[in-house]
């Protein structure tokens, strides 16, 4: 990848304004795989003044022409799915198979639920037959900066900047400086579709550095970040100086709600989930919560899953859990996993350590712990990598409130076999998005959290409104 210490502004390949290189790890190996390097001010200026002299155009073209690069992009997108599969398996430690099946195809599904969303959008209409002049217009935004996380690069690349190009927006991007590779890659793509210059640009940076300055930054409208809790705090103050919209999808500590009418294989299920992508997910259902009646066959349930799950490098085609994706991530979830023990967590699977067969790379044992209580730090706080907690509830009061006593609101899930509880329970969780008995959410559906996992929702045509201004004009005629 010849272009990673460059940047995209305005649309072509340029030099910082003053290098400063930082390597990427690769976490299976714990080896340089790449150097990029992190913009200043200088660059971000200049990527913010080449998105605002292009909005001037691309803010009012024809959605049709928006559409239309969109759709070059997804077929630029699928034509290098592989290149994009590497890239990922190999910066943030994707199971290769993990990487092509979900971690680039959720990018791609993004793209058709966006296109499918624009076509049938009512880009302006009449008010209502009461008011039959007056006609209600949606435009975009403006200029946007869109920084993502490291965990699902091409999920939330795409759920950012492609809706905003659709809208009419222009951006810039700051992926994340830990797993850049991606980033730099989808640049390549949106070039490749010949997106206008100055509408899309890419900057690497930190979030002190160029994440800071484009949340600060006087000519940007908008900024839609996806990170931690913490950072969305900071990213809302600096924005409120300039009252820009800020969109913010942050942490969770989701619940899986298994009652004793459950599907047989619900825990399995369950545990398997919850290491998905080695439990780096916002959405992962990290607190097991079972019905008493059923909570002792649980606990040998989860036990015997997680014995099976396997831990290897990405590289290696399989089913297995990877690396987390660094050193910082490594030792955070050592000492979370050691917390657990100090405070007498009941340890089924995993603990401190890597596992037995691995001793480089930041590999986490897949880890169980039963009788979690609500005082434990593994109750409250976001692990982000696969450890499981399990409690029992007694009834279906006492599940929702177990459910809903978290600062966070992102993901909660429910399975039983009676679809009136069901519904109940999904009513009384707080929490932007319920996941009933494993189905999973449709194309466009909207993705986003209540209270401290953030606000705006993401996706299909939820997704678009997040880009878009409403105009009220009277004597239309």
């Amino acid at each position: 990848m010849n272009s990673s210490r460059h940047f995209y502004i305005d649309g072509a390949w340029v030099a910082p304004a003053t290098a400063r290189d930082m390597d990427v790890i690769d976490p299976s190996t714990e080896e340089v795989c790449a150097t990029i390097s992190l913009g200043d001010q200088a660059d971000t200026d200049k990527a913010v003044a080449a998105a605002k002299r292009a909005f001037t155009t691309w803010g009012i073209s024809d959605p049709a022409e928006r559409i239309a690069v969109a759709e070059q992009l997804l077929e630029v997108y699928k034509a290098r799915a592989e290149d994009m599969a590497q890239a990922i398996s190999q910066e943030m430690g994707a199971p290769i198979e993990l990487a092509r099946q979900q971690q680039v195809g959720a990018g791609s599904w993004h793209l058709e639920g966006f296109l499918r969303a624009a076509k049938s959008f009512e880009w302006d209409h009449p008010l209502g037959d009461w008011a039959p002049n007056e006609r209600t217009i949606y435009e975009p935004v403006g200029v946007c900066a869109l920084i993502t996380p490291w965990n699902w690069p091409m999920n939330q690349i795409v759920l950012k900047v492609v809706p905003a190009l659709l809208a009419g927006c222009t951006m810039i991007l700051k992926p994340s400086e830990i797993a850049p590779l991606s980033g730099v890659l989808f640049s390549e793509f949106m070039d490749e579709a010949g997106v206008p210059a100055g509408v899309y640009n890419m900057l690497n940076g930190d979030g002190a550095g160029v994440g800071s300055q484009l949340s600060a930054h006087k000519d940007v409208d908008m900024v839609s970040f996806t990170g931690s809790t913490r950072a969305g705090r900071l990213i809302s103050k600096a924005g409120a100086e300039t009252i820009k919209r800020v969109a913010l999808e942050l942490g969770g500590k989701g619940a899986n709600i298994i009652f004793a009418d459950a599907h047989e294989k619900a825990v399995k299920q369950g545990v398997i989930r919850c290491f998905r992508n080695t439990g780096q997910s916002c959405n992962a259902p990290t607190r097991m919560l079972v019905e008493r009646s059923r909570y002792d066959q649980a606990v040998e349930e989860a036990e015997a899953a997680a014995k099976t799950i396997t831990v290897g490098p990405a590289s290696e085609e399989g089913r297995h859990v990877g690396p987390a994706v660094s050193e910082v991530q490594f030792d955070k979830i050592q000492g979370l996993i050691q917390k657990g023990i100090d405070e007498g967590a009941r340890l089924l699977a995993g603990g401190p350590g890597r596992p037995e067969n691995l001793n480089r790379g930041y590999y986490i044992r897949p880890t169980v712990f039963a009788d979690v209580t609500p005082d434990m730090t593994i109750y409250r706080e976001e692990i982000f990598g696969p450890v499981l907690s399990i409690l029992p509830f007694d009834d279906e009061d006492h599940a929702v409130a177990i459910a809903n006593d978290t600062e966070y609101g992102l993901t909660n899930y429910v399975q039983t076999g009676d679809i009136e509880k069901l519904r109940r329970v999904a009513r009384r969780l707080r929490s932007g998005m319920v996941e009933g008995n494993g189905q999973g959410f449709g194309q466009g559906s909207p993705f986003g959290g209540y209270k401290q996992s953030g606000n705006g929702r993401e996706g299909g045509r939820f997704g678009l409104h997040e880009f878009l201004e409403v105009k009220a004009v009277s004597g239309w005629g």
